[in-house]
């Protein structure tokens, strides 16, 4: 009896010394999940402000136009009977490029040169009547006139024949023509075009709170769309008025095109310097946390991140110029900022800083 009594109590206290033991364990398994908890500190990357050399540009849509362009017409009908140009070729000021039949015109032009010559007899015979005064003034005022009309004929023939030479108005190169030898053009036939391609002309409209900036000489640069080289220009000429639909201001430069490299027609990546500040802070792009009336950035205090407002102002690909809020020296939090809230501790790890150029 003793004995069975004795398991019965050895059975009871190894159930109890087994539900004490799970207890014990839970409670010590909550107590260092608390404690981890507790020590469970977010790591994100920051950042020193330092001050940056800045370049603020606006990035501008423009249009390249050449220097000189003119489309090359007879003044005058005819048949064409000599071409003197190879098409895409390069002409000289004054060089002839086309010839019209002038034989009706030299012949018109012979008949005027005979009554210009009896005229001129006629009015030289008349003067020494006059001056006998074997005739009257009047006599001799009718000869001179036809006399005068006989010349003014003569030189109006003369004009028209050195029309049946078309020259080139300057130099440049000379693109595709549309007429043949032996064709009858008039005034409005269009022979070819005429281009000089030494210099281009790029034509671009600015939005009016820039237009006290711009400034004759101010030099600018520009890439076309297929090429990564960037070419400068300088501005010469701003119109004197904003356009009312748009309310921009349009602005036009010159580049040099000493390798023909670039055509008119062609899209232009205006960049246009308009300030250049020694000493702006820079931050990166993710580092801003956009909120119903502005942005805020998180920055490094005693371990902790708090959140600032700030203002900003320009940007480039990958940073925005602050204006207002940050300080030099300020540790700003740029990675893993969405997830912070305002006083929670942090690991930093910190990034290298980097150089920015302006774009607007």
């Amino acid at each position: 009896m003793k004995i069975k009594h004795i398991v019965y109590a050895v059975f009871i206290f190894g159930i109890l010394a087994l539900v004490a033991y799970r207890i014990i364990s839970n409670n010590e398994e909550n107590n260092v999940g608390q404690k981890a908890g507790t020590r469970t500190v977010k790591t994100v990357t920051g950042l020193v402000v330092s001050p940056e050399k800045f370049t603020d540009k606006l990035s501008l849509s423009g249009t390249l136009e050449a220097n000189e362009q003119v489309e090359i017409r007879s003044e005058i009908n005819g048949v064409v009977e000599a071409i003197n140009f190879e098409e895409g070729a390069e002409v000289s000021k004054g060089q002839v490029l086309l010839r019209v039949n002038d034989t009706e015109i030299r012949a018109q032009l012979s008949q005027v040169t005979t009554a210009q010559q009896l005229a001129s007899e006629n009015e030289r015979r008349a003067r020494l009547l006059l001056e006998k005064q074997a005739i009257s003034q009047e006599e001799y005022d009718i000869a001179s006139a036809d006399f005068k009309s006989a010349k003014a004929q003569s030189q109006l023939i003369s004009a028209q024949l050195k029309k049946a030479s078309i020259r080139a108005p300057f130099s440049g190169t000379i693109g595709l023509r549309n007429i043949s030898k032996g064709a009858y053009i008039t005034p409005t036939t269009p022979i070819a075009t005429l281009v000089n391609l030494d210099q281009l002309k790029i034509t671009f409209s600015i939005p009016e709170k820039y237009a006290n900036r711009m400034q004759v000489n101010n030099e600018l640069s520009f890439s076309v769309s297929g090429s990564k080289a960037v070419y400068k220009a300088k501005i010469y000429a701003v119109e004197p008025m904003i356009d009312l639909t748009t309310r921009t201001l349009k602005v036009r430069a010159i580049a040099d095109n000493p390798e023909r490299a670039l055509y008119p027609g062609m899209f232009a990546n205006v960049k246009l310097p308009l300030e250049t500040v020694d000493d702006a802070i820079m931050v990166p792009t993710e580092a801003l946390i956009p909120i119903q009336n502005g942005k805020v950035i998180f920055i490094l205090k005693d371990g902790k991140a708090y959140q600032i407002e700030v203002e900003t102002s320009s940007r480039t690909d990958k940073d925005v110029r602050v204006t207002s809020g940050l300080k030099v020296g300020d540790t700003i939090l740029t990675s893993g900022v969405m997830a912070l809230k305002d006083g929670a501790p942090v690991n930093v790890e910190f990034e290298k800083s980097h150089k920015s150029t302006g774009t607007k």
